[in-house]
C-alpha cells in the first residue's frame, strides 16, 4: 500500500490475520514531529462494541483502503486514553481549519492523505477542497488530496497536544497584516491559538494589533488582563496605542494608562487630547530632528540610529532652530545624494508644507496629494514641531472599512528562462524584461 485516504479508513473493519472482524476504525492517531517532518501514524482508535480501544502501529500488519489487518488474532480491550502530543485526525483535523502558511489564510481540512515512508505511515497531504455532492449527499472525497502537509499549521486540537503544536514558529514568519487577517476571520478558539503563538514574539504582537480592525482589537483586549494590555500598548506606536485606549471600556482606561511606562503613557495622553480625525490625532510624535549646523553625514547617522522610530517617519529629517522651531526639512534621498560634509542648511527646504494639529484629515490628504508628500510635520502656533503625519496613517484613515480586507488581485506568474549569455524574465502575458 503506497497511499490511502482518511475518508476510506474511517469505519473500515479491523480484522485479524484469519479475516475475522473485531471492530471498526474510529480514528487515526498521529504524532507531530515539527514543521519540516511529516506526522507519524502511531496507531488507531478502534471501536470494539461499546469500547474505544488503542491499537498501536506495532500491532497492525497492514493498512488498506477497506480494512486494517492486525498482526495477531487478539486485541487489547483497555479503553483508549489520549497521551500528550497525540493528534487524532478525525477529531482534531477533519472538518477543522488550519493555517495555510503559504497563502496566509485559514483553510478547512476535508480529507487527509496517508502515505508509506521509510519511517512508516505518515500524514503526507491535505485536501482543502469541499467534496462534491451527489443528490444532496457528500460523495467520498478519496483521491482529492493534493496539498503537501508541510504547507499548513494545525490550530485546533486536544489540550495535551498544545505544546507540540506551538513548537513551530512559521506563523511568526507571516506579515503582521496577514496575521491580523487570520485573527479577523478566526473564531474564538482559533483566534486564541493564533494569539498564543504570536505572544512569543512581543514586537510582532504589537505590530499585529496595529493592523487589526478596531472592533476586533477591542474584543481581544477585553479578554486580556490590564497588565497585559498595558504591556502590549507600550510596545505599539503611540498613535495606535491612543486609539486602542479609546476603544477600551471607560472603566479600564485609567487602570491601563497607569500601568504603562511613563514615557509611553505621556505620549498617549498627549495624543488623546486631539480629535482622532485631525492631524494631531493621526500624528506620530516620535521623530528625528537636527540643527541647521548639522552635516548630511551626521543627519544620516541620526536616522540610522533611530531604531525605535516608525520607518515612515524617517523619510525626511526635520531641521530645527536653536529655539526648537521648524526651520526646514530635507529628504533622506537628498541626504544620500549630498556629500557627507554638506551642511543641512544648504540642503533643506526652508519653507516646508506644515499643518496645525487641528487640521482636518481631508485637508492633510489633499496636501499630500498636491505636493507629493510622504510626511507632513505638525506644528503649534509657535512653529514648534509636535509630530509628523505619515502617508500610511492617512491611507489607513481614509480607506473605507469595507475595502480594507478586500481579496487581493491574483499575483502575476513569473518564470525565468536561463540562456547561455543572460537571464531573461518573462511575465505571464508574454512580455520580457531583460
Amino acid at each position: 500500500m503506497s497511499l490511502i485516504h482518511l475518508s476510506q479508513l474511517l469505519r473500515a473493519p479491523v480484522v485479524t490475520p484469519s479475516g475475522e472482524a473485531v471492530g471498526r476504525v474510529d480514528d487515526i492517531i498521529v504524532r507531530l514531529r515539527g514543521a519540516d517532518t511529516y506526522p507519524m501514524v502511531t496507531g488507531i482508535v478502534a471501536g470494539v462494541g461499546s469500547r474505544r480501544v488503542f491499537v498501536g502501529s506495532g500491532s497492525i500488519q497492514r493498512f488498506d483502503p477497506d480494512r486494517v489487518t492486525l498482526v495477531h488474532n487478539e486485541i487489547d480491550l483497555r479503553r483508549f486514553e489520549r497521551r500528550h502530543g497525540e493528534v487524532l485526525l478525525r477529531s482534531d483535523v477533519l472538518g477543522y481549519r488550519l493555517i495555510d502558511v503559504t497563502a496566509g489564510e485559514l483553510v478547512r481540512a476535508y480529507d487527509v492523505e496517508l502515505q508509506d515512508s521509510a519511517d512508516g505511515l505518515v500524514l503526507a497531504r491535505l485536501d482543502t477542497r469541499r467534496p462534491p455532492r451527489l443528490f444532496g449527499l457528500l460523495k467520498t472525497p478519496g483521491g482529492q488530496a493534493a496539498r503537501d502537509w508541510k504547507a499548513f499549521e494545525p490550530l485546533i486540537g486536544d489540550g495535551r497536544s498544545i505544546a507540540v503544536r506551538r513548537v513551530s514558529e512559521r506563523v511568526a514568519a507571516l506579515k503582521p497584516a496577514q496575521i491580523a487577517d487570520l485573527l479577523e476571520e478566526a473564531d474564538r478558539a482559533e483566534g486564541g491559538e493564533i494569539l498564543d503563538r504570536v505572544r512569543s514574539f512581543p514586537e510582532l504582537e504589537a505590530d499585529v494589533f496595529e493592523e487589526l480592525d478596531p472592533d476586533k482589537a477591542s474584543r481581544l483586549l477585553d479578554d486580556m488582563p490590564d497588565a497585559e494590555v498595558a504591556a502590549l500598548l507600550s510596545r505599539m506606536r503611540a498613535d495606535d496605542a491612543a486609539d486602542a485606549i479609546m476603544d477600551l471600556r471607560q472603566s479600564r482606561r485609567r487602570r491601563v494608562l497607569e500601568s504603562m511606562p511613563a514615557p509611553q503613557r505621556n505620549k498617549v495622553i498627549t495624543l488623546l487630547g486631539f480629535n482622532p480625525d485631525s492631524a494631531g490625532g493621526l500624528m506620530n510624535i516620535d521623530i528625528v530632528c537636527c540643527g541647521t549646523w548639522a552635516t548630511a553625514g551626521e543627519a544620516l547617522a541620526l536616522i540610522g540610529s533611530a531604531q525605535a522610530v516608525q520607518p515612515e517617519a524617517l523619510l525626511q529629517m526635520h531641521v530645527l532652530t536653536d529655539h526648537g522651531q521648524l526651520a526646514g526639512v530635507v529628504s533622506v534621498i537628498a541626504l544620500l545624494q549630498a556629500r557627507p560634509a554638506d551642511v543641512i542648511a544648504t540642503l533643506m527646504d526652508s519653507d516646508p508644507i506644515r499643518v496645525a494639529p487641528d487640521a482636518d484629515l481631508a485637508d492633510v490628504a489633499v496636501l499630500m496629494a498636491d505636493y507629493n508628500l510622504y510626511t507632513i510635520p505638525v506644528v503649534d502656533d509657535g512653529d514648534l514641531v509636535l509630530g509628523v503625519v505619515t502617508v500610511d496613517d492617512v491611507l489607513q484613515a481614509t480607506i473605507p472599512d469595507d475595502w480594507r480586507r478586500r481579496e487581493p488581485g491574483p499575483r502575476p506568474v513569473w518564470e525565468q528562462i536561463s540562456t547561455t549569455d543572460d537571464l531573461t524574465t518573462i511575465d505571464s502575458n508574454g512580455g520580457d524584461w531583460s
